[in-house]
């Protein structure tokens, strides 16, 4: 099956092993989810498995803590999908529900989409955290997988993931699955340097952000009659994909 050709690939110690259910009950009652989460967790979810949980005394990695970040442990969390359209919602509210790194696979028929996302201490209230910028790959076929994707998988084994702590063991998945997004726009998967990945994400969250401005004006232009008020529209979309072009070329 393609989801367990990925975990194979990944080669996690099986006295990691957990492969507990969680109820969307959690979810509902200790997360504040507004009435398009609710809609997500309860018509595009079909099932939701703790997987594995790696910890010190599961496997041998320290735990990271500092002034804003505690990383004790990892929990890796499979949810099965029957509509991939909010995937990046429930991602969201799940790490919202659950305090330490997570990383989440998603389940649809043949396919999967990993989702990350750091976490950090709320400094206003030490007992809650806020969740950082999440980082989520395409959806592929682990039994099907493209040059980047084969790559991918290869470098998510764990004996290719640092053990110094949890911390740089996260930041680790979250360069790969950056590269990973990377490769999705200029064809070409490698691991480089936390500068060049940094400049990597700003390039990323720039693209996305010029893709939602084009979704937005071609939607102003589809109402415009005007012939003038046409051409602007036109050039901005034009001005917009080869900002994209040139951001993709620098990945």
């Amino acid at each position: 099956m393609p989801m367990q050709t990925f975990y194979d690939y990944m080669e996690i110690p099986e006295k990691c092993l957990l492969n507990k259910p969680l109820f969307k009950k959690l979810f509902q009652e200790h997360t504040e989810l507004d009435t398009t989460d609710k809609k997500a967790l309860k018509d595009d979810i079909e099932k939701i498995h703790w997987i594995y949980t790696l910890k010190t005394s599961t496997i041998n990695i320290p735990p990271y803590r500092d002034t804003i970040r505690e990383y004790d442990e990892i929990a890796i969390i499979q949810i099965n999908l029957s509509n991939v359209n909010r995937a990046q919602r429930i991602a969201n509210f799940i790490n919202k529900a659950i305090p330490y790194p997570i990383i989440l696979i998603f389940n649809l028929s043949n396919t999967i989409a990993i989702s990350v996302a750091d976490k950090r201490i709320n400094q206003a209230d030490k007992s809650k955290w806020v969740v950082e910028d999440a980082w989520m790959t395409k959806w592929f076929n682990p039994d099907m997988p493209n040059e980047a994707q084969q790559q991918f998988m290869q470098d998510m084994g764990i004996k290719n993931l640092s053990f110094v702590n949890f911390y740089s063991f996260y930041t680790d998945i979250k360069n790969r699955v950056i590269a990973l997004n990377s490769a999705t726009r200029n064809g070409n998967y490698q691991i480089v340097s936390s500068e060049k990945t940094q400049e990597r994400q700003q390039n990323l969250t720039q693209i996305i952000k010029l893709e939602r401005e084009i979704a937005e004006l071609r939607t102003t232009l589809k109402k415009e009659t005007q012939f003038n008020k046409k051409l602007s529209l036109n050039i901005s979309i034009k001005e917009r994909q080869d900002a994209i072009k040139q951001l993709e070329q620098s990945l």
